[in-house]
């Protein structure tokens, strides 16, 4: 058993790695890591991961150096995440790998690259940055002799598959609020291979993995925004949560300079947020006492989330956060122009796709419609923020600046 002193204290309803499930094409245990220190490991190293620096959270990458990228905050989720974990007890590498995971299989641009290519991919599939990232993980990075992808172990796959929850009832039908769609493109085809059971709940570990990200997200937009000037701190001083932090920074700082006062706020959101969640979920588990990992995927609902005022206060974010900085005047143009942007690069690879790089091309010949259009899309999506602008100054005369 690996770092067993580490593992002492692991909680009955944690995943044990020492019990995992395997991989998809079976590999020696490592002497001096577990399963998802592997997997963690495997993911930092991947060229999905690298890219991150370069894809945008919200703003594009050259609109300035402070803003998030798409790696910046999956380290943030990542911290966040392991926190959670310690406290309850959890697998603390299974949570940080899921954290790491999350974001590979998003585009450049963020959302707006996102909604493009599914726009583009209406007719053959469509396209979700979840299901991608598991293409991602299970196909798409090429760097071992024996198999393509990362071969990560079946907890890491189900994880970063249904961290938000089931994706099927029991009888494989779709969930209600899916208003009938079907599952992705990628983890319909994964499905075949091996099954992510994904009529059940996903462990407490990518439970975790999931709220860190919400967490992160509203913390951390609310600084991007204010550092842009999207809107100032006198207008989320109405927002649950926010107006009593700005007043309770204020009574123990007076005339505290704007850039400590920010630092302040997003500092006792993040704790607040995470502290919530903590005392939710080791609430829960005390009273359910489920004794093993299988019996928290059998549940009937998460065992981490929110308290219900502080899913209230979140929601109360996200609905400040949406029209005043994801549709803010100053920002509406650059993702018009980014989707644009986007739009032309599939049509025009998907017309020629001779135009990719050789890697891209190989056995194009034998590739029906369908299937070239997922090739191109794979391509596409795999993109930086500025190798896309750079490829659509190549074959365009005109490419907006997005600032």
């Amino acid at each position: 058993m690996l770092n067993g002193g580490a593992y002492a204290n692991r909680a009955p309803y944690a995943v044990n790695p020492d019990r995992s499930r395997g991989r998809l094409f079976p590999e020696p245990a490592s002497p001096t890591r577990t399963p998802y220190q592997r997997d963690r490991d495997r993911i930092i190293h991947s060229t999905a991961f690298r890219r991150l620096k370069h894809k945008t959270q919200v703003f594009v990458y050259h609109e300035g150096d402070h803003y998030r990228t798409r790696l910046t905050h999956t380290i943030e989720v990542s911290q966040i995440a392991r926190s959670i974990a310690r406290s309850l007890r959890l697998d603390e590498d299974l949570t940080e790998c899921l954290a790491l995971a999350h974001d590979l299989g998003h585009t450049p641009f963020g959302h707006t690259g996102e909604d493009a290519l599914d726009a583009a991919m209406a007719n053959y599939g469509g396209f979700d940055h979840n299901a991608q990232s598991l293409r991602v993980v299970t196909s798409l990075e090429r760097r071992y002799a024996e198999f393509d992808g990362l071969n990560l172990a079946w907890e890491t796959l189900e994880g970063l598959v249904k961290h938000n929850g089931p994706l099927t009832l029991r009888d494989g039908s779709p969930m209600p609020e899916s208003s009938g769609k079907p599952l992705p493109h990628a983890i319909r085809v994964y499905q075949r291979l091996q099954d992510l059971e994904l009529s059940t709940w996903p462990s407490a570990e990518a439970q975790v993995a999931a709220i860190a990200d919400d967490i992160a997200y509203n913390a951390h937009d609310i600084d991007d925004g204010l550092r842009a000037g999207l809107f100032g701190l006198d207008d989320i001083a109405g927002l649950p949560l926010l107006g009593d932090f700005l007043a309770e920074i204020d009574r123990k700082y007076p005339n505290l300079e704007e850039n400590r006062r920010v630092h302040e706020l997003v500092r006792r959101l993040i704790t607040r947020m995470v502290e919530d969640v903590i005392v939710v979920a080791s609430t829960k588990f005390a009273s359910r006492e489920p004794q093993s990992v299988e019996a928290v995927r059998q549940s009937d609902e998460a065992y981490v989330h929110f308290s219900s005022e502080m899913r209230d206060a979140d929601r109360a974010i996200k609905q400040f956060l949406f029209p005043n900085m994801y549709r803010h005047e100053n920002v509406v143009p650059i993702r018009r122009d980014a989707e644009r942007m986007v739009g032309d690069l599939f049509e025009v690879l998907f017309a020629d796709p001779q135009k990719m790089p050789e890697e891209w091309r190989q056995n194009l010949e034998t590739l029906d419609e369908k299937r070239l259009a997922r090739r191109v899309c794979d391509y596409i999506a795999g993109m930086t923020d500025r190798y896309a602008i750079s490829e659509h100054r190549r074959w365009f005369d005109e490419t907006a600046d997005l600032r």
